[in-house]
């Protein structure tokens, strides 16, 4: 029932690709035309040869002489003339449909949730959207183009060979099942090879994206070698497949010609006979002889073809997987638009388990009031990202209600939603484009007294007219010119832009040095005035002022209330502030930056068993 339904899946696919193909039907027609006319002077030059031998050569007739050569200039004129206009308008339908498929896969893949990232590889995507989708170019405008022009030929010289002699072309044509066979028989093989090719260049571009975007860390490490190694086997793999691919599609082609040399020779035999007995002239031979010929070249173009569109279908079968990807954060049809207005976050006996089951919050119960600044606080893999990820729907929650205002985010436009919220994460992700784009990013109609007056509230102004071209300067990949406290400074300056009244702050500043953090928190602060907040920490010393604390364990909240409250009741935050001021004091030469991130993020196993003293 699997196998079968699998099938199916792919001729709906590959029937989705014939739609895109027929919505260019008027360009298509016109080519189909052009077509026609190669086909027809391609036929016509075969059948040529024997007004040529028998007039000209045989008779000596002076007029045909004449008449003749301008009909082949004509004829072959003509032919070209059609060729590039089927050629162009065959192209232009080709990458028409190409730059819609790329286009829709993007698309669709922007609009998947977050959980969708976390299990698949940016590299494998990245080979969906480049190599896969250029191979079904190849299928869609080479293939069908060739398909098309060589099935008209082949229709076009058989009608010629029939013509000349339809004793001889019946003989011919018997052969041309047997001809035909190859590509029913190598196709399939084609198509299983071409999609391990496509699946290892899918994991070389994994391999590279890792390997070059985290290059600084091959180098400290010593690892170039081992890297070497690893690029080392993923290419020959790819090489045992390509190689595998290319006995498949070659082994057809010797099998084609004997066949066709099986026929020619019949041929040769045959109608030199008849040219003996004078039952034939040297011209009808010829030309037949010619037809023949012609005839088996197009055939055998057609079992190249077939190659190239069993690799298309497998490149479509990849991309249709992701096209056809449905998301699990659906909107209703008619959403509720929350307003831009000041609002309360309120999660109801919020429950949230991962797809396997695992869970991650539970009975989560938590009312943030407008411009109420909420700290959360736990050991790592306690639920304090996850929880604030659900505010902005990246994940849906498995129980209970999120609500912003009085809306359910579920009845909301996620646009509507998204609006509303601003984030600065712990990774600051910046894009490789100027300093004025990355900060707009924000805010796409922003005029430029309000990227200055973002600039210098988040403390970035000097720095960025420190910069070659200030605001106009390129910050590179990722950021990579510039220092963790100036990116960090740039997130803060793009969620000023926005202006949205719920900030989350993600460990904005935990991987910061003591100089470069008093800067990124006099700027968020800035950034948290009059705003509902959920600031993540760490460093529990950078959420004193918090209008309350909540303490995560274990997705479960144990404590919650202002700093001095959660002292005095001397429970789990106590002894985590407790054991982390007493780490930092220790170190007398320390910068207040924790080692390895150790006093930045207490042991899970040790919070547990605090809570279990309490």
């Amino acid at each position: 029932m699997k196998i079968k339904l699998f099938g199916n899946m792919k001729a709906l696919r590959n029937q989705r690709i014939l739609k895109l193909v027929h919505a260019h039907f008027g360009k298509l027609l016109v080519a189909m035309g052009c077509m026609l006319v190669v086909a027809a002077a391609t036929a016509i030059s075969a059948w040529m040869i024997k007004p040529v031998l028998d007039d000209i050569f045989v008779k000596k007739d002076s007029t045909m002489l004449f008449i003749l050569p301008v009909l082949v200039v004509v004829i072959y004129i003509m032919r070209g003339g059609a060729y590039y206009g089927q050629r162009y308008l065959m192209t232009y339908v080709g990458e028409s449909i190409i730059k819609q498929l790329r286009d829709s896969l993007y698309f669709h893949i922007q609009d998947l949730p977050i959980s969708f990232f976390q299990k698949e590889k940016t590299g494998v995507l990245m080979a969906r959207i480049t190599n896969d989708v250029g191979i079904i170019k190849a299928m869609v405008s080479v293939v069908v183009t060739s398909a098309l022009r060589d099935s008209f030929t082949i229709l076009g010289l058989i009608f010629v060979i029939f013509y000349r002699d339809w004793q001889m072309a019946t003989f011919a044509i018997l052969i041309l099942p047997a001809a035909f066979y190859p590509l029913y028989i190598f196709g399939k093989r084609v198509r299983k090879v071409s999609t391990g090719c496509q699946e290892a260049m899918a994991d070389i571009n994994t391999f590279l994206h890792e390997t070059i975007a985290g290059n600084k860390i091959v180098k400290a490490f010593g690892m170039e070698g081992y890297e070497k190694k690893r690029f080392f086997s993923k290419t020959s793999t790819m090489f045992k497949l390509e190689i595998k691919s290319m006995i498949a599609q070659s082994i057809s082609t010797p099998v084609m010609e004997s066949l066709a040399g099986v026929g020619i020779a019949f041929v040769i035999w045959y109608g030199g006979w008849r040219v003996i007995q004078g039952t034939s002239t040297p011209g009808t031979f010829f030309s037949f002889m010619a037809a023949v010929i012609m005839l088996y070249d197009p055939i055998k173009k057609l079992n190249g073809l077939n190659n190239a569109i069993q690799q298309g279908i497998a490149a479509a079968d990849r991309v249709f997987e992701i096209i056809d990807r449905e998301s699990d954060i659906k909107e209703k049809e008619n959403p509720i638009e929350i307003p831009d207005a000041p609002h309360s976050v309120t999660l109801e006996d919020v429950t949230f388990e991962y797809d396997d089951g695992v869970t991650v919050l539970e009975d989560i119960n938590i009312h943030v009031k407008p411009g109420e600044v909420l700290a959360l606080v736990g050991a790592s893999g306690g639920g304090k990202t996850s929880l604030v990820n659900l505010i902005p729907r990246f994940f849906e929650i498995s129980k209970g209600v999120v609500r912003v205002g009085e809306t359910d985010i579920r009845d909301a436009s996620i646009v509507s939603l998204r609006k509303q919220i601003a984030m600065v994460t712990q990774e600051p992700i910046l894009f490789n484009d100027s300093v004025r784009n990355n900060i707009l990013y924000g805010k796409r109609d922003a005029t430029d007294a309000e990227i200055i007056d973002a600039a210098k509230a988040a403390f970035a102004y000097d720095f960025i007219m420190s910069l070659p071209e200030k605001f106009e300067t390129n910050i590179g990949e990722l950021g990579g010119r510039l220092s963790g406290g100036e990116k960090q400074r740039l997130c803060i300056a793009r969620a000023l832009i926005k202006d949205a009244p719920i900030l989350i702050l993600d460990e904005a500043t935990s991987s910061l040095d003591t100089e470069a953090e008093q800067l990124v928190q006099k700027a968020l602060e800035n950034l948290m005035k009059g705003r509902t907040t959920f600031v993540i920490a760490h460093r529990l010393s950078t959420i004193n002022s918090a209008d309350r604390i909540i303490t995560l364990v274990k997705g479960r909240i144990v404590e919650e209330g202002r700093h001095d409250e959660l002292m005095d009741m001397k429970g789990v935050y106590f002894k985590l502030y407790e054991m982390q001021f007493k780490k930092i004091v220790s170190k007398p030469t320390s910068d207040n930056k924790p080692e390895n991130g150790s006093d930045s993020e207490p042991d899970s196993k040790l919070v547990s068993n605090l809570q279990k003293e309490q």
